[in-house]
């Protein structure tokens, strides 16, 4: 079956632009035949949304019930393709940067990161947290799990190791230019992920605030620690692979 990673350009703070962005990448997606559409990392309201004040931080979360995240719900009853996103998450006075997979409208998976490297932590109380759980879950007949940029690579990895995923899912935010990661970086994460799963998808967003860029892109499908197909950073667009 066919998956679509979407690299698509996000403005920090601004859900609903970027919510029109992932739908034109979902309709595309459903046009070259995929299930399953891949967005990056807090891909819904941009990885440097928040201030680390929870008074004005509050109202940039998003819980699972409101009314946006049931328009994401039915923008994939509507096409028929499954989405996997990531977003700050609100639930009660708590944040998360957390990814959501929606099948058939309906959520099937949430994960929370459990690394900390989402945010200032020197700035921020407990009202921003990380996740405690990292598990398996079944989609369409594969063994699943997912990760958020760093938890690979901090001492939360060893939370992933024996877990024997058909799919690893990896959305991230990385901020490396072209050059670094196609002079090795590339490399080095595909040799991470096949620590985890013989199997993974990388996906990151473009942002550009101020017209420099700060995360540039790129999709990548890694297999068995060698890259079996990319989408070049600096690229707007969707990669749609057979899995």
């Amino acid at each position: 079956m066919k998956v679509s990673l979407a690299s698509v350009r996000v403005k920090d703070g601004d859900a609903e632009g970027n919510f029109a962005a992932m739908e034109r990448a979902v309709r595309q997606a459903k046009e070259e035949g995929a299930v399953l559409c891949c967005f990056g990392e807090c891909v819904l309201q941009g990885f440097n949304c928040l201030t680390w004040d929870f008074g004005a931080d509050r109202d940039t979360g998003v819980p699972v019930d409101s009314p946006l995240f049931g328009r994401i719900r039915a923008l994939s009853r509507e096409t028929g393709v499954d989405l996997l996103f990531g977003f700050i998450e609100r639930d009660g006075d708590a944040l998360y940067s957390s990814c959501a997979l929606i099948a058939d409208g309906n959520l099937l998976h949430l994960y929370r990161r459990v690394s900390k490297g989402w945010k200032e932590f020197s700035k921020t109380d407990g009202h921003y947290r990380e996740g405690g759980e990292v598990r398996a879950f079944s989609w369409r007949g594969l063994r699943c799990m997912t990760a958020l940029c760093g938890d690979l690579w901090d001492d939360t990895a060893s939370l992933f190791r024996n877990q024997a995923p058909d799919v690893l899912f990896w959305p991230v935010y990385i901020c490396y230019t072209p050059g670094e990661w196609n002079g090795g970086v590339c490399r080095e994460y595909a040799q991470r992920a096949a620590e985890f799963s013989s199997r993974t998808l990388l996906v990151n967003s473009l942002c550009d605030p101020d017209g420099e860029p700060d995360a540039w892109g790129g999709c990548a499908v890694f297999r068995d620690g060698s890259v079996e197909a990319a989408l070049p950073m600096g690229t707007e667009g969707i990669l749609t692979a057979e899995i």
